[in-house]
């Protein structure tokens, strides 16, 4: 019986905040560490690398999604956006200040993955209850902050887009 070949690398093409991308990849580079270290965009965290701390939360085709569970093969023609997107320049995102004015950060470890949990859930929700925020921010975990501002920070961008 003959032994089946598989390929050690892909060429794949990536949109990532906008840009086109085309790298050739192992096949089983997991798609944070292709987005650490091939692309170079650093705000992508891995931190348990099982899916469940949320830190490396990235938007891939309008959902958020875990980038440490993904290989980067799996994103060949996706659009991507990481943190790095999210600025317009030296403009902060909404979020990005309403998190800067409200202290929802400490160490910042796991600051992109909420942000980026945040941006899908008022994408999807603009005007999100409480409960719908702590629901939407569920799968991310922080050690520092305690969670009550990055709740207020999350409503207060809601409130904002309601007026």
């Amino acid at each position: 019986m003959a032994e089946t070949q598989f390929a050690e690398s892909q060429t794949i093409r990536v949109r990532v905040n906008g840009q086109e991308y085309e790298r050739e990849v192992p096949v089983r580079r997991l798609l944070a560490d292709f987005i650490r270290h091939d692309l170079g965009l650093t705000a992508t965290h891995l931190g348990c690398e099982h899916g469940v701390c949320g830190a490396c939360t990235i938007i891939m085709d309008g959902e958020s999604v875990r980038s440490c569970l993904l290989f980067a093969v799996q994103a060949d023609g996706a659009e991507l956006q990481t943190l790095e997107g999210l600025a317009d320049g030296d403009d902060m995102h909404p979020l990005q200040q309403a998190f800067w004015d409200n202290h929802a950060l400490q160490c910042g470890f796991c600051t992109s993955g909420f942000l980026m949990s945040a941006v899908d859930l008022l994408d999807k929700h603009p005007r999100p209850s409480e409960e719908e925020i702590r629901h939407g921010l569920s799968g991310n975990l922080c050690r520092c902050t305690g969670y009550a501002n990055i709740i207020k920070a999350v409503q207060a961008v809601a409130e904002q887009s309601q007026s």
